[in-house]
């Protein structure tokens, strides 16, 4: 499995950006995915992710904030972000729920004044 996430930059507070991940090797058809970040000195963390059935699930940190989406004919998912803020600055990975899948290297997202 190849993952190819992209869409970070760098934003102000209360801006939005939307990423993206393709995905190949597997079907989104037929897997759940998730969108994690890392800042620099923190652990990975979940940030949200999207069941086959469609069932959404957010960190706190983020609910009501980002919205996590996937296109299966493109096999892409996608986090879409607003009301950005400066701690949502952080590398961001899409993978399966459960990490299984070799890391892509992530997009840059930093949300500074």
């Amino acid at each position: 499995v190849q993952l190819q996430a992209s869409g970070g930059g760098l934003v102000q507070p209360g801006d939005s950006l939307r990423l993206s991940c393709v995905v190949s090797g597997v079907s989104l058809d037929y897997s759940a995915i998730a969108w994690f970040r890392q800042a620099p000195g923190k652990e990975r963390e979940l940030v949200a992710s999207i069941t086959v059935g469609e069932i959404e699930k957010y960190a706190d940190s983020v609910k009501g904030r980002f919205g996590i989406s996937r296109e299966g004919a493109a096999n892409t998912a996608y986090l879409q972000m607003n009301a950005l803020r400066p701690e949502d600055t952080a590398m961001y990975y899409c993978n399966s729920i459960s990490r299984a899948w070799k890391w892509g290297p992530g997009t840059q997202v930093t949300v500074s004044s």
